[in-house]
């Protein structure tokens, strides 16, 4: 039903961000919220450090207006739409940022980066912070579910933008009428994102997640001063644009009960999350027979579900495109013997162990499994040796989501490892500690200025 005040269920999509508080959401929610801005902080930081960003960095900050909103990882300062956009691109480039299998994508690093920025610009209190947060991810997760989007999209850089702004209007005190507009004007802001970027390693794919947190803050600016949207710009685009189908009842469908933010997974491997099932059963193996030796392996067979199945390519020859490649993935795991950022680093990508193995790793779909996603994450390996022994493992889900959690002091360590390429591991231990009580902070702005990030 639609109403001058627009479709119902976008009415209430946009009630409950502009009016849902902490104290109406499980302790779980908010934890995880409170996770989801630490774990988002750390990935920013790492690939801040990359030669792209700072290239970037530096053009764009010369072309910006000066602000209060940090560039995280870089020791400066801007306005909040760059600030959102350098952060929001960098948080993806080393493939260490949160996802949600059911909402298809990465929300965190879409929403944190203009939520952050934002917080600062109006010295808004923690706990408005990680409000914005919640709703903002929760508000473009719900959907991103409903819309059966094309493969040939990429997620980023999509109802990112959505999120985003929900953040940003959240933290300028949109009341529910005002939240609905944004969200109608942020639907059509989106890009025109080609999820083959992946195959081919094309790094163009990291400015999506920047564009996203760049476009919330536009989006809010645009309303401010009296831009409009479709009456429902979210159908239009979601159903008819990025896809063939689109459900309303699933975006509202428990809302305010059931959390997507909560169904949310972490990554403790640099690399795409379909990687992740092999990756750990690798790990599972070699956690029982000790270290393999690349040139002992003739062959190895992984059997998963269809969107794993994709990443299946053998010629890597970049950085970049090595963290979508199941084959590299696993050769390098097995030649380095251990999980860890130098796997997909250039030099693993030029080692010619690694290189020959990778033609020996292939990964094919089974239906079933991919019938059973995602609600279960299935894939089984088998390892043949060149002395005719075999191996075999086989895993549900993956780790780092509900059903198989990493612990908090495996979360801990990988925002040392990665605030500590930043800011040095004394520094990143400083920083984790008072984020992790960000909600008893009064002046967020005036809290990153006593402790830059």
């Amino acid at each position: 039903m639609t109403t001058n005040g627009g479709p119902a269920y976008l009415r209430a999509l946009a009630r409950f961000a502009a009016e849902t508080r902490l104290e109406d959401m499980p302790a779980a929610v908010v934890t995880r919220g409170r996770w989801i801005l630490i774990d988002s902080i750390g990935a920013v930081a790492a690939g801040m450090q990359v030669a792209e960003m700072k290239a970037l960095i530096k053009a764009q900050t010369a072309a910006a207006a000066p602000g209060r909103c940090s560039v995280i990882g870089a020791g400066l300062r801007s306005e909040p739409a760059t600030a959102a956009q350098l952060n929001g691109t960098a948080g993806t480039w080393l493939e260490m940022d949160e996802g949600n299998i059911y909402a298809k994508g990465h929300p965190g690093i879409q929403v944190v980066p203009a939520a952050v920025a934002m917080a600062e610009h109006l010295r808004a209190p923690g706990k408005a912070l990680v409000e914005a947060v919640i709703v903002g991810y929760e508000a473009s997760s719900r959907i991103s579910r409903a819309s059966q989007t094309r493969l040939a999209v990429h997620p980023h850089g999509t109802y990112g933008a959505i999120g985003a702004a929900v953040a940003v209007a959240r933290l300028a005190g949109y009341d529910g009428e005002r939240m609905a507009r944004i969200i109608n004007v942020a639907s059509t802001l989106g890009l025109a994102t080609s999820r083959n970027t992946l195959k081919e390693g094309a790094t163009v794919r990291n400015i999506y997640t920047g564009s996203s947190g760049y476009m919330g803050v536009l989006a809010h600016r645009m309303v401010e001063a009296g831009f409009t949207g479709e009456s429902d710009g979210v159908k239009s685009v979601y159903g008819a644009v990025y896809a063939d189908a689109f459900d309303p009842a699933l975006v509202v469908a428990g809302l305010g009960k059931e959390f997507l933010i909560a169904k949310s997974y972490f990554k403790l491997h640099s690399c795409g999350r379909y990687i992740h099932s092999a990756l750990d059963l690798i790990l599972k193996v070699m956690a029982g027979r000790g270290r393999i030796a690349p040139e002992s392996v003739e062959r190895i067979d992984f059997r998963s579900y269809f969107l794993a199945a994709t990443l299946s390519g053998q010629d890597v020859g970049t950085s970049f495109g090595a963290r979508f490649s199941v084959p590299f993935a696993v050769a390098s795991l097995v030649a380095h013997g251990r999980p860890g950022l130098a796997n997909f680093e250039e030099a693993a990508v030029a080692d010619p162990a690694v290189q020959a193995l990778t033609r020996r790793v292939f990964i094919t779909e089974n239906p079933e499994y991919t019938k059973a996603w995602p609600a279960k994450q299935l894939c089984d390996v088998r390892i043949r040796f060149k002395d005719g022994t075999t191996a075999e493992a086989k895993a549900e889900y993956m780790k780092g989501e509900n059903e198989n959690p990493h612990s908090d002091d495996e979360m801990k360590e990988k925002f040392l490892t990665l605030g500590g390429a930043a800011w040095g591991r004394a520094r990143a231990e400083e920083v984790f500690q008072a984020l992790a009580a960000v909600e008893r902070v009064p002046d967020f702005g005036a809290f990153t200025e006593r402790r830059p990030l």
